[in-house]
């Protein structure tokens, strides 16, 4: 005999409760937004275009969609410097956002991108057709845009188009033996991309930290952070928020950046709120440098366990007392929702401490043991992280080498 508490209809009702909770939680936490579209004839798209019919040594261009990264590599290598110059002048966003091109180039590249960008935009500053508002927000990414090209900042990826999408670098990624990447969440753009306040909860505060800490933790280990804002984050109390659709987008990006990077480095994902989504969708295509996943405040990874992520990758899982997320129902239900609680046992991840840790934006502050954690996990000291619980099986078969097996 089937009792009331366990009838299809009262779970499908008890389903349709916890997503209503889901957007009202998002509703009161600052996720409002508009999507932004993208189209054939955006900047990105006409520097690729212009790529396509480009020619170099009466050679075609190699087609970038059709082209593996180290077939980009060779090519580029087989060029001499002022070829390469050359492109980077003449197709600045195309070569900038070019998985197998030189990391140096690329930084070229999106430099003169950037640049051309600012000039759009101090136009539009004086545009007299545009409103207000519109002459105040070209302002605002003419001010980004100039402080993106300050000093020697290390640009990897550089979008313009709509909200806009950027990567940096911080560290020599040529020469890293282990590569950090922090994951960003929602209401990620080229406008919050870095904050003067509060900045350790922007991915430049997030990964500068990081950076300062696995150098501290290891001056001798060659490590280098990316700050990856580059996808489009979902923004705002759209369904986006609580779908996999910016995810499976995003994932497909990460993939492309994990495989493309230079050398034989370990990597390990640094993946906030629902950065942790997109890192979860990606899993199981990324590729065996990827040694570890650390999720933070995570709304969930599209799975029930981490077994499901089908990864060799150790999974981390992080969130202190007082992070908001945790009153978001973990579940899965016709699409929407990211699944299971990445911090409950069942899940299977291990769990770190975030002692000193605060909110939901808290797990990169110095002196927290989220970043102390992450910090351990980047130079591989696996041995060295503070568990939250001293009795589970968050330290089990963890060894300090890089090439050990995984548990």
């Amino acid at each position: 005999m089937t009792s009331f508490d366990s009838t299809p209809q009262l779970n499908v009702w008890r389903m349709l409760l916890a997503l209503a909770v889901v957007f009202v939680m998002l509703g009161t936490t600052g996720w409002t937004a508009v999507r932004s579209h993208r189209g054939a004839t955006t900047p990105l798209a006409v520097s690729l275009a212009a790529w396509d019919r480009g020619h170099m040594g009466g050679q075609r261009l190699p087609d970038p969609d059709r082209t593996t990264p180290a077939r980009l590599t060779q090519f580029f290598a087989s060029l001499d410097a002022y070829q390469r110059s050359r492109l980077a002048a003449r197709y600045p966003l195309a070569v900038g956002n070019m998985n197998g091109a030189p990391v140096s180039l690329r930084y070229r590249a999106n430099r003169i991108a950037l640049g051309q960008a600012r000039k759009v935009e101090l136009k539009r500053m004086h545009d007299n057709r545009l409103s207000a508002a519109g002459q105040h927000d070209a302002s605002r990414r003419m001010q980004r845009y100039e402080a993106l090209m300050a000093g020697e900042r290390r640009i990897l990826a550089f979008d313009p188009m709509g909200s806009g999408r950027v990567a940096e670098v911080f560290g020599n990624l040529g020469r890293a033996e282990r590569v950090s990447v922090v994951v960003p969440g929602v209401d990620t753009d080229l406008l919050t991309f870095q904050r003067s306040e509060h900045k350790y909860t922007a991915p430049v505060g997030m990964a500068k930290a990081l950076y300062r800490a696995e150098r501290d933790a290891s001056p001798r280990t060659r490590t280098a952070v990316i700050a990856w804002a580059d996808y489009t984050s979902p923004s705002g109390l759209g369904m986006d928020a609580v779908t996999g659709i910016r995810a499976e987008e995003g994932a497909v990006r990460l993939d492309a950046l994990v495989r493309a990077l230079p050398g034989r480095s370990r990597v390990a994902l640094y993946c906030h709120s629902y950065g942790s989504v997109v890192c979860g969708v990606a899993a199981r295509s990324l590729p065996p440098r990827v040694s570890d996943i650390a999720v933070a405040g995570s709304p969930g990874m599209r799975a029930e366990k981490a077994a499901q992520l089908r990864t060799s990758a150790r999974v981390w899982a992080v969130r202190d007392s007082d992070d908001w997320i945790e009153d978001v129902p973990h579940l899965e239900f016709g699409g929407l929702g990211h699944g299971a609680d990445p911090m409950s046992s069942e899940f299977g991840a291990r769990v770190l401490s975030a002692r000193g840790a605060k909110g939901h934006t808290g797990y990169f502050e110095p002196g927290t043991d989220s970043l102390r954690n992450f910090a351990e996990i980047g130079i591989g000291a696996y041995r060295a992280v503070s568990c939250a619980h001293k009795d589970d099986a968050c330290s089990k078969g963890l060894s300090d080498t890089a090439e050990a097996g995984r548990a």
